[in-house]
């Protein structure tokens, strides 16, 4: 990525971002271009980007930029660097996420500027030039986005490495959020002077600028940044940290709901301890098997609740008074969240009766235990009753 800077006529400055096909070419000075594009020959030194490349080359992104010092004119401290060194950045990140790191590059041109701001008078580069480069300085991250739950002590990975020992080096983690920006830690290594805490200054010496998170709350979310300043360079890598959890779904019914003809009944979809807010609850049905065309429903929901760990729970309402014809049916409520990679499903199916069937098999029933018991008990009653005659009798004619 080229650009043209100018100053227009209100004294703006003005950035023009122009696409270029360039490539990187490793090797050591003297090596001619493998490509007709603009070649960046990166020559041997003590830091290499290739070493902290992970995965295949086809997920691999490759941008570079011009880098400008911001008028800080200053030798680089290795030996061949001259002030008038010009700065380039290589950006390389990895398309599923493994990481992002970007090198500086640092490259002498036959002859120095004049004057004026660097991004003012940018050197010239021509389609098909060759730039013998070396890598000066490097910083990169295997945390290039964090989405975590709530409670949970991410570490952000953040590490530099630097083509000469004992660097003057300043390490800074910033979180922005809305539209502040809070310092969370910082160390120099000129001073030895800290602040903050979350990185392990020892680690530093060995390039590793990790910063270690206290247990997740709401407010830890924003942008997490953490920069490595080096005079003249100031690296830095923009860490997005988002907080997910995933909904738990359940109903307030077996999978197999038995009901009469004409009974109503609310049937409660729950949706529990999900964040961030956005969720969509829906139910639907299907009325056969081998037709199982969903047809959604209309129901009511409740408003957000807010749980005392920061996260949210609602529930979907659904009201049924079926009739025969809707025995068989499944109803399923789903619910989609941020955190899902596919909906979650809860289903029932539902069997209805009919109620006066069920009443009239009782009074049959009725009937015939009555009847087994009047047949029962009727001879007994008309034997006790000739057993009383006889006995009336003899007494009389005694």
């Amino acid at each position: 990525m080229d650009e043209k800077v100018h100053v227009n006529k209100e004294g703006h400055i003005e950035t023009e971002y122009i696409q270029r096909k360039a490539v990187v070419q490793f090797g050591k000075d003297g090596d001619s271009a493998l490509h007709p594009a603009i070649t960046f020959l990166v020559t041997g030194s003590e830091v290499d980007m290739r070493h902290y490349l992970e995965g295949s080359e086809n997920m691999i992104q490759c941008e570079i930029r011009r880098y400008s010092t911001g008028g800080i004119v200053m030798r680089w401290p290795v030996a061949g660097a001259q002030e008038y060194d010009v700065w380039f950045t290589c950006t390389l990140r990895h398309t599923q996420g493994l990481f992002v790191i970007t090198t500086f590059l640092r490259h002498t041109p036959a002859t120095p500027a004049q004057g004026k701001l660097d991004f003012l008078q940018w050197m010239k580069i021509s389609d098909g030039d060759l730039l013998t480069t070396s890598a000066a300085m490097v910083i990169l991250t295997r945390t290039p986005s964090v989405e975590v739950g709530f409670s949970k002590e991410p570490e952000l990975h953040c590490q530099f490495a630097v083509d000469h020992k004992l660097p003057k080096a300043t390490v800074e983690w910033k979180l922005q959020r809305h539209g502040k920006h809070i310092k969370l830690f910082s160390y120099s290594s000129l001073t030895g002077k800290t602040e903050g805490s979350g990185v392990t200054v020892k680690a530093i010496e060995g390039g590793n600028a990790s910063l270690k998170l206290q247990p997740v709350r709401k407010r830890s979310e924003g942008t997490y940044v953490c920069s490595v300043k080096i005079p003249p360079l100031n690296g830095s890598h923009n860490i997005p940290f988002s907080i997910s959890e995933q909904p738990r779904v359940s109903l307030n019914v077996p999978n197999t709901l038995a009901m009469a003809a004409g009974q109503d009944k609310k049937v409660i979809c729950d949706a529990e301890s999900y964040y961030p807010l956005d969720v969509n609850i829906e139910w639907y049905l299907e009325r056969h098997r081998e037709n199982p065309m969903p047809s959604f429903l209309n129901v009511r929901h409740s408003s957000h609740r807010l749980n005392q760990d920061g996260t949210y729970s609602i529930s979907a309402f659904l009201y049924l008074e079926p009739g025969l014809e809707n025995s068989g049916y499944q109803y399923t409520c789903s619910v989609s969240h941020k955190s899902l990679l596919n909906p979650i499903n809860k289903s029932f199916f539902l069997v209805v009766t009919e109620t006066d069937s069920t009443m009239w098999y009782f009074a049959v029933f009725g009937f015939i235990i009555s009847m087994l018991l009047i047949m029962h008990y009727i001879p007994r009653i008309f034997a006790g009753r000739k057993s009383a005659k006889r006995y009336m009798s003899s007494c009389l004619g005694v």
